[in-house]
């Protein structure tokens, strides 16, 4: 009984197989037979494919580098006592876009009053963090917009080469004169095929755009909570510091004495 079941399962994977490899070969050969206009369409998405995923994976790899060295400098920041010793390392945390933040903002409370005591001008170390959060934010969203314009117009473009292989189909039709199902099929599959391609192409590129843009606005509330962080500690640090005794002071006390 057994045998005879494995008997039977074995004759039914080949008959299983045909029919996939059958319309695999035939999908090629439909690519292989399209006419010039859709086979530059299937080109045309084919490279735009290559370019969307290229984004996507060079952008994943960038935001996962920034979001790792954003949570360790953090932890550097509120581990620190010192602006000066996270000044020191924070090279070592760059493709983080809080290091921009943290730097125009140290810089500014540096050229205000040498890094100590109370901001002249809190309000510019605030314009300060805007800055440099746009900045990075800009720089994080270089060639997003291709991605868009690829999820955009990819299914126009497969559309295109559908309508000019249906245009041709027809075309061939009137030509011939057989007016049969049998006649018109192999055109219009050909034809759609580009439409496909260009689904294909577009689904993937308007999920990856989504997804990073979500990314983008995680990074960009991360910054603002960040500047806001360290322009309170600035402001907490020189609280607590006591300020200096002025040197009159001093001198009308020896002179009392």
């Amino acid at each position: 009984m057994v045998w005879t079941l494995a008997l039977y399962l074995f004759q039914e994977d080949p008959a299983a197989a045909a029919p996939a490899a059958a319309n695999g070969s035939a999908l090629l050969e439909m690519i292989h037979n399209s006419g010039p206009v859709a086979f530059a369409v299937l080109v045309i998405l084919l490279l735009a494919s290559i370019f969307s995923w290229a984004i996507m994976i060079s952008k994943w790899s960038r935001f996962g580098r920034a979001h790792t060295q954003s949570l360790r400098f953090v932890r550097a920041f509120r581990k620190s006592t010192r602006l000066s010793e996270i000044a020191a390392v924070a090279e070592q945390f760059k493709p983080s876009p809080l290091v921009a933040v943290f730097s125009e903002i140290h810089d500014e409370y540096q050229r205000q009053n040498g890094g100590r005591g109370m901001p002249r001008n809190p309000v510019a170390l605030e314009r300060a963090a805007q800055t440099a959060a746009s900045e990075a934010l800009t720089a994080m969203e270089s060639r997003m917009t291709w991605l868009a314009t690829i999820a955009a117009i990819a299914p126009f473009i497969g559309l295109f080469g559908t309508v000019m292989g249906i245009i041709d189909a027809f075309h061939g039709l009137g030509t011939a004169g057989a007016a049969t199902l049998r006649a018109v099929a192999p055109g219009i599959s050909e034809a759609l095929i580009t439409t496909a391609a260009g689904l294909v192409v577009a689904i993937p590129a308007v999920v990856g755009y989504n997804q990073l843009t979500a990314r983008l606005r995680e990074f960009a509330a991360r910054m603002d909570d960040f500047g806001r962080e360290l322009l309170n500690a600035i402001e907490n640090a020189a609280m607590i510091t006591p300020p200096a005794p002025p040197q009159h002071t001093e001198e009308m006390r020896r002179r009392t004495f």
